[in-house]
């Protein structure tokens, strides 16, 4: 069905052209999943990209082959392409909510595609839509279908984007890292429903994702690339089980699993440097939107748990649970709050989820480094880029970088300088809200590890905020487990994992893969 030969990508808008896939080959056969994988910057989204005939013919130069169904998709006229695109050819893509149109309500987006290329009637439309909702296991279609993408959780929205992309029963769906960020229960249902729809409507699928896991568990062959090349493909069990080039032995190596890297920690002799105590946080809402202000939607409720000097502290629970309020409750960016935190400690930071959305787009990273000492004043301009220069070396990045702007920095990059500007005023506890969820495995590592070192040189405190639970054991040493607003369980490492009490812990687990 499709065949791919020899592509190259190079693109052209700067004054020296880059080549970014080279002599790249893949062939899918009807109703096959196939895998590609690879760290940032591999080439793999690009190659998808091309086949669904997305890159810009302008400033992109591309040579080889892309046959579908007896169609040459680089030369084929740009008429004929979008009688395919959405039809036969349909994407997934990796963020839903910046997929979706803010401005249309889920029904209209849903239909969009069926409405270029077909000529039902606005009702027949509707049906449509509202029943592949259904089949894509939304519960209330009717109620969804008039709602907007603001209104539903993360794996709702990707749920959408997986039936917009179905509508028209295409014959490959492109799924690009369609569950980076999500939680571990709506990963396996996600997985599950791709598998379903394989199953039930012979659907192909080319499922692109850092997440060798989830490959293993969803495609029957895999290719791995690696700086715009193939470097191994094969059947998965084969390429995971005796791979053939060092650097997929690399990438499997990366995988988290559940072991321990970060080592214990003795709480006997620790002195606390977080105390919270009934605390409660609402969010009110206003036209269709949660923001911070009086009564509202109760979003934390009644959590208490003490953290102590040098502790790796994780906090897991599904998207939805509370678990960034409570962060950001803690560091006092939320004003409808209840019940008493207690700092022991000055100027406590924060990592946030999205480094690409948390640092200044228009200004250098020597500009955003400085910004915090220029605020609390006391500091020459060139000490300011002293701190700032000493700051990006000690995680891992040279003074080179300090002129660049954050476009210029891969995400692994990025989450390094975010980590450096959370470090800058010399906290001595950090607030990390899933610093690494949308890493590539062997970046993840990387950061992890940076993490571990800041830990044990520093004495820094973290609050390890995530939804994977295997970097949650490989870092800490006590766990909190939420649920809608709650703790229901709490302990150390061993206790949580090796003997959990609480139901909803237990499902984490077993959606995790972790065998109790």
């Amino acid at each position: 069905m499709l065949e791919v030969t020899d592509l190259n990508i190079e693109i052209e808008d700067s004054l020296i052209p880059e080549t970014v896939v080279y002599d790249f080959d893949i062939s899918v056969k009807p109703g096959e999943i196939v895998g590609i994988v690879g760290e940032s910057g591999s080439g793999k989204s690009m190659s998808a990209l091309a086949i669904a005939g997305l890159l810009s013919r302008k400033d992109m130069k591309k040579r080889g082959s892309i046959m579908f169904d007896d169609v040459e998709l680089l030369s084929v006229e740009r008429s004929h392409l979008r009688k395919i695109q959405g039809n036969d050819i349909s994407v997934v893509f990796q963020e839903p909510m910046t997929s979706l149109n803010p401005v249309r309500k889920i029904g209209w987006q849903v239909e969009e595609a069926l409405r270029i290329h077909s000529s039902l009637s606005d009702e027949e439309l509707k049906k449509a839509a509202i029943s592949m909702l259904r089949d894509v296991e939304i519960g209330d279609p009717e109620g969804v279908y008039e709602k907007y993408p603001h209104e539903l959780s993360g794996g709702m929205r990707q749920r959408v984007m997986i039936a917009a992309a179905l509508i028209c029963e295409p014959k490959l769906l492109i799924a690009d890292e369609p569950t980076t960020a999500l939680d571990v229960t709506i990963q396996a249902q996600i997985i599950e429903l791709l598998r379903k729809i394989n199953r039930e409507k012979g659907t192909a699928i080319l499922f692109i994702s850092h997440d060798l896991s989830l490959v293993r568990t969803l495609c029957s062959r895999v290719i791995v690339m690696n700086k715009g090349r193939v470097v191994e493909s094969g059947p998965v069990d084969e390429i995971f089980d005796n791979p053939g080039e060092e650097y997929t032995k690399h990438l499997i190596s990366a995988i988290p699993r559940f072991t321990k890297i970060a080592g214990r920690f003795d709480i006997k002799n620790a002195k606390p440097i977080l105390k919270v105590e009934n605390v409660s946080a609402r969010y009110k809402k206003i036209t269709g939107y949660f923001v911070p202000g009086s009564r509202g939607r109760q979003v934390v409720k009644n959590v208490s748990f003490d953290m102590y000097e040098g502790e790796i502290l994780g906090l897991v629970g599904e998207s939805g649970c509370g678990k960034t309020t409570l962060g950001k409750t803690i560091l006092g960016m939320l004003s409808d709050t209840e019940g008493k935190v207690i700092h022991y400690s000055q100027m406590p930071q924060m990592i946030f989820q999205d480094p690409y959305g948390s640092l200044n787009p228009t200004r250098t990273i020597g500009w955003i480094l400085e910004e915090p000492l220029r605020i609390k004043g006391g500091y020459s301009k060139e000490e300011r880029y002293e701190k700032a220069r000493n700051m990006l070396s000690l995680v891992g990045l040279d003074e080179s970088y300090l002129s660049r702007r954050p476009s210029a920095l891969s995400g692994g990059q990025r989450q390094r300088v975010c980590i450096a500007l959370a470090l800058i005023l010399g906290p001595r506890l950090i607030v990390a809200d899933e610093p690494v969820s949308a890493l590539d495995v062997t970046v993840q590592e990387q950061v992890i590890n940076l993490l571990i070192k800041l830990n044990k040189e520093l004495g820094i405190a973290i609050l390890f905020i995530s939804h994977d639970l295997k970097v949650v054991y490989e870092l800490c040493s006590r766990i909190i487990v939420m649920k809608d607003g709650k703790i229901v369980e709490q302990g150390t490492d061993e206790e949580v994992f090796r003997d959990p009490k609480d139901p909803y812990t237990k499902q984490l687990l077993s959606s995790a893969g972790y065998g109790f």
